[in-house]
């Protein structure tokens, strides 16, 4: 099971990341809290002082076709916002 899916790069994390120092991903939906915190150190090399997750369900979609109304699901994911210890950081941007 890969734990951590992707970073979430928003201008609402942005934000997060620069007052408060804290950090957005998307997860397995499976994963818990010390698993995700587990994989973040493993993976980054840092400290992790809170892991905060939530759950959320896809939105209904419809679109009209030619055969009518098709309605749908969005998919639903989890996210963790990752909460480091003073002074660390996560650069994204380091592999490009």
């Amino acid at each position: 099971m890969e734990i951590l899916k992707k970073p979430l790069l928003t201008e609402k994390v942005t934000q997060l990341t620069e007052k408060l120092n804290r950090y957005a991903f998307k997860v397995d939906h499976r994963a818990n809290k010390i698993q995700i915190k587990g994989a973040v150190e493993a993976m980054y090399g840092v400290n992790v002082k809170a892991v905060n997750t939530m759950k959320y369900v896809g939105k209904l979609k419809t679109r009209n076709t030619k055969a009518g109304a098709v309605s749908g699901r969005a998919a639903t994911y989890k996210k963790a916002i990752i909460t480091l210890k003073g002074g660390e950081i996560i650069d994204f941007y380091s592999g490009i």
